[in-house]
């Protein structure tokens, strides 16, 4: 157990708090007191139970690229996490970090689908659609499943070995009890977890479960490396670059969606002199949020990509849950 998770431990007597809060929101969507907007086009969620590195984004790029390769008209809405406006905008893919958020504009570039971000994602449905009023059209809400202020007519649950374990915030990492993944229609696990599908059995699943490979793109590197991330999950990423083969001279992480500034990079390349390192990498989450700034080191970037076991019939069960 590391020293920040056996600190969060402590935060155990808090969790009933916590808990009680979930049931008091329970209570107001049961009630209506917190009402539930609904869209035209239908709305497909992905989302997870733990708060951060699940690879939501990553999932949604994915399940966007095979909608639109089958003739779909998808766009993706977004809460748009740590841009300073709360306008209700459409993503630039040349635009900012700041001006967007990392993720939408990340999923902007990688899939060229319209992507929308607002604090109040029927904002941003609302905006999609006055844009594609002639087209029937397909929502996906990236990172979704906690965001019930809106219809969902599908909830895609990314789900792993550690959820099972895990505690509620503020102790543990996950923002619903694990009861809340009936709520879903699909759950998404990594492909090859035969222990976590019988457990998932065991406790009353019975619907549709995605395989999910996770594919860590890395460039062929030689000599001594600087690897940093500003990611949820930064152990992940640099147990994934030793895999790879690359040599990791040091590692720095920052916090999930870090804002970087100038004296940050000084600190990278001060490190990267100090073990003669022959390159700088980072993901393409730490990349896009670098924005200019990473045009002042000669900066490589490793990429995470999903891709669905047996996509075709996940895609067509999807479908068939649509209607479409």
């Amino acid at each position: 157990m590391t020293r920040a998770s056996s600190a969060r431990r402590l935060l155990l007597p808090l969790v009933p708090l916590y808990r009680l809060a979930l049931a008091l929101r329970e209570l107001r969507l049961a009630s209506r007191l917190e009402p539930v907007r609904r869209l035209c086009f239908p709305v497909v969620s992905v989302g997870s139970l733990s708060a951060g590195g699940s690879g939501k984004t990553p999932l949604t790029i994915a399940l966007a690229q095979a909608l639109k390769l089958r003739g779909l008209h998808v766009d993706v809405l977004s809460r748009g996490y740590g841009r300073q406006s709360r306008a209700a905008l459409r993503v630039d893919p040349s635009g900012s970090a700041e001006e967007f958020g990392d993720e939408p504009l990340l999923i902007a570039r990688e899939t060229g689908v319209p992507v929308y971000v607002a604090a109040q994602r029927h904002e941003a449905g609302l905006m999609a659609e006055c844009s594609a009023r002639s087209l029937p059209g397909l929502h996906l809400l990236d990172d979704g499943f906690q965001h019930r202020q809106l219809h969902r007519d599908v909830d895609i649950l990314l789900m792993d070995g550690r959820d099972l374990q895990d505690h509620l915030l503020p102790a543990g990492n996950l923002r619903e009890p694990l009861s809340a993944m009936l709520r879903a229609n699909a759950l998404a696990i990594p492909a090859g977890d035969i222990e976590l599908e019988t457990k998932l059995s065991a406790s009353g699943w019975l619907g549709q479960v995605w395989r999910l490979r996770r594919r860590m793109e890395v460039p062929h590197i030689e000599g001594p490396i600087i690897a940093f991330c500003g990611i949820a999950r930064s152990e992940q990423f640099f147990a994934g670059l030793e895999a790879a083969g690359l040599h990791l001279a040091s590692r720095i992480a920052f916090p999930d969606h870090h804002p970087y500034k100038a004296h940050d990079l000084d600190c990278i390349r001060d490190a990267a002199r100090s073990v003669g390192a022959t390159a700088v990498l980072t993901t393409e989450k730490d990349c896009v949020r670098l924005g200019k700034l990473g045009a002042s080191i000669p900066l490589k970037t490793a990429r995470l990509r999903i891709e669905i076991e047996n996509e075709e019939e996940a895609v067509k069960g999807l479908m068939k849950i649509l209607g479409l």
